[in-house]
């Protein structure tokens, strides 16, 4: 009770003279004409976060004209993640030895808004934003990142879309266009004005592929098709311009061919990029509509309240072969090699079709005092996952043909929604003694999150639930943090924060996943040379696995959360960068590393992941990653090109699946030449050496990694 009598007052207190609350950013003390809602704010803000922080900016962006959020965190230290379909569209993100299943253990925010369709009731799910179409990347980890939550483990990834013009009357826009191998295609083009304190912007990314993978039968296309739009209007007003109001819409929807079936060892060995044809009806569709309205309000001397609500409707139906086990493979394989006239009965196919809804309000106030700087936010949260799935049965023929045989009823295979309703209290006290700033912050949760099922025989839902079980969390979240600015080179830092995830519905015995996370460290800029280097250890009382399809679960058990007990991890981050300047060339040089290593306490049967022994490492988690980027910038011509290194990890327990996953160097390679200061033409090559290699193996057997692939196009922009 007194937990909640401390957040009804501290809401109410925030809350005043605001009719629409919201969120906003952490390091947000700059002027501008229109909000960007932003973690970090721009590289030079990092030197007072206590905790790893980086700052990929549009410049950056550009180097490789990456569409693939996986390439573009590749030179993140302390970022892990999965590949799944070669483009990016479903990435599977890890921070600091979480585990990267579908990002479910960090938070993903788009402009500071959490963007997982259902953030706290089903965070693992299969939107991810068009990484093609971002101006800017943050990534924040350590205590800095308790304040966003509800995951505060592992750390914050947030992508900022194309903000407003700024400059009084004027207008900017671009047109980018590009083609490439497998029948790839990019379209993107944007126009933004501002008159009058006004801004408008609109915003078209388009993309696709036939893909990289060979089907024996049918039109052969495993690539996808993505399309999303947005649009921007702002306006400033009030006295000084203190009050500013920004409305942001996006649409985007999919189409890819994508599955779940991959390779068994032997036909990947022999064959690494081809699918079988019990796969051809595999098919993802994707549609996201997103509303977000920020208001901003500068008064005092330094005083700022800042302000979102926002609204996402997302709806997807991933229609795929779902018997993908190592017994089924070697079936559908040996049937390609001798196919009889009987074919195969009884492929299942299952309609996973779900409509997602997250909505809320958060805020934040600003107040300089002194020495202190002081934040009190408050986020109100409404999310959904409606499941709603059946399944159908083929025939797999003789001539590798599929024919339906047996058309399931929607809702016979899932018939249930889980939802969740989280109000949120934050408050942070930034202390600044001389060159000692000392951040101190408090988070408090009160989640609810409900299971309402019904039988798989009611799809009109009328003859009453057959499960309505909830889970009720307040949870307090502490964290410390202090930076010391030794001199103009050196800045210590060092951090302390529990680590929390709220436990799932389902299952009565459910625990939160606790864990103490610490960190310590410098960042530099000595001679030039400028970078971080950063020490971390997370003790995980209760670790949670999220049972996903993505991992390997059996159907029945998709949706559910296990207690994985006892877990420790520890590790380094590293960066360093510099650039080399002659009279006519600049050769700017980048290395990152992170050094990983995890360990299991105690001894468990895990759907996951098989048996799990004391001392076992976590799955998918790497023990050395290495990113090496070198460029050469004339002042027309400039080429990059980054170097990834990822050693082996294993994809289970069990002895097969030991070093399941080989180390690899992969390269990719850019250039650019500048027609003239509003035109340019380019060349990207991903995997420009063609390494061929094991992506994953969480779903059905192997998934290869994209093979070589070459885009060139031309910009214009103005």
């Amino acid at each position: 009770m007194a937990h909640k009598f401390l957040v009804s007052t501290l809401a109410t207190a925030v809350a005043l003279s605001i009719s629409a609350t919201a969120m906003a950013k952490d390091m947000g003390k700059v002027e501008r004409n229109f909000e960007q809602i932003t973690v970090i704010g721009s590289q030079q803000a990092i030197n007072d976060i206590p905790g790893s922080a980086t700052f990929i900016s549009d410049a950056e962006l550009q180097k490789f004209e990456f569409t693939d959020i996986s390439r573009v965190l590749a030179s993140v230290p302390g970022v892990y993640v999965q590949e799944e379909d070669g483009y990016g569209l479903r990435p599977n993100i890890g921070m600091r030895g979480t585990g990267t299943g579908r990002n479910d253990k960090i938070s993903v925010m788009e402009d500071g808004v959490l963007v997982a369709p259902a953030p706290y009731s089903a965070p693992s799910a299969y939107y991810f934003p068009t990484m093609g179409r971002m101006e800017s990347i943050e990534v924040l980890k350590g205590a800095a990142s308790v304040k966003y939550g509800p995951r505060t483990t592992g750390g914050v990834l947030n992508l900022l879309s194309r903000s407003l013009p700024t400059e009084p009357n004027s207008s900017t826009g671009m047109l980018d266009a590009a083609l490439g191998s497998d029948g790839y295609y990019k379209g993107h083009a944007y126009f933004a004005k501002e008159k009058n304190n006004t801004a408008g912007l609109i915003e078209v990314f388009t993309y696709g592929a036939d893909g990289f993978k060979d089907l024996p039968v049918g039109d052969d296309n495993t690539g996808f098709e993505k399309t999303d739009l947005l649009l921007k209007l702002g306006h400033t007003f009030g006295k000084n311009d203190a009050h500013n109001l920004e409305l942001k819409i996006k649409y985007s929807d999919e189409t890819s061919d994508e599955t779940y079936m991959g390779l068994t060892d032997a036909d990947y060995q022999a064959t690494p990029y081809r699918r079988y044809a019990a796969s051809q009806n595999d098919e993802m569709n994707t549609r996201h509509n997103a509303y977000q309205l920020n208001y901003a309000y500068r008064f005092g001397a330094g005083y700022e309240l800042l302000a979102t609500a926002y609204l996402n409707d997302f709806h997807r139906n991933w229609y795929k072969a779902s018997k993908v086990s190592e017994s089924y493979l070697e079936q559908y394989s040996e049937f390609e090699a001798n196919p009889t006239a009987q074919g195969i009965e009884g492929i299942a196919i299952k309609a996973n079709n779900r409509d997602y809804q997250a909505k809320g309000i958060q805020s934040e106030l600003h107040i300089p005092a002194g020495n202190h700087y002081i934040t009190v936010g408050m986020r109100y949260h409404e999310d959904e996952m409606d499941r709603f799935q059946w399944q159908d049965e083929y025939t797999l023929n003789q001539d590798l043909s599929m024919t339906l045989t047996e058309r399931g009823v929607p809702g016979s295979d899932s018939n249930r929604v889980d939802s969740a309703t989280a109000r949120t209290l934050f408050i942070q006290d930034e202390w600044t003694l001389d060159a000692l700033v000392i951040s101190a912050g408090l988070r408090f949760e009160d989640i609810t999150i409900t299971r309402e099922e019904w039988a798989k025989s009611d799809p009109t839902r009328s003859n009453g639930l057959t499960k309505n079980v909830s889970n009720d969390t307040d949870i307090l979240v502490p964290s410390l943090g202090a930076t010391y600015t030794v001199n103009d080179n050196i800045t210590l830092l060092a951090g302390i924060q529990q680590g929390y995830a709220p436990a799932a519905p389902g299952n009565a015995d459910q625990e939160e996943e606790k864990s103490v996370n610490i960190e310590f460290g410098s960042r530099y800029n000595v001679s030039g040379i400028n970078g971080e280097i950063i020490a971390f250890y997370s003790d995980y009382d209760n670790m949670h696995g999220n049972c996903t399809a993505a991992v390997g679960c059996s159907d029945e058990n998709i949706g559910d959360q296990y207690n994985y007990g006892e877990v420790a991890v520890s590790g380094v981050e590293f960066s360093a960068g510099h650039t080399f300047n002659t009279d006519t060339v600049m050769f700017p040089v980048k290395l990152t590393y992170t050094y990983t290593d995890s360990e299991f306490k105690n001894t468990f049967d895990s759907e996951i992941w098989g048996t799990v022994e004391k001392g076992d490492a976590m799955p998918y988690v790497p023990k050395n990653q290495v990113a090496l980027s070198m460029g050469a910038e004339l002042s027309a011509f400039v080429v990059h090109s980054q170097l990834r290194y990822v050693s082996d990890s294993h994809a289970d327990l069990t002895d097969s699946g030991l070093n399941a996953i080989n180390s690899r160097v992969v390269w990719d390679l850019a250039a650019k030449y500048r027609i003239d200061d509003n035109q340019k033409v380019y060349l990207s090559v991903d995997n420009l050496f063609d390494k061929t290699y094991i992506a994953n193996r969480a779903n059905g057997g192997i998934q290869p990694g994209k093979p070589r692939t070459l885009q060139l196009g031309y910009t214009y922009s103005f």
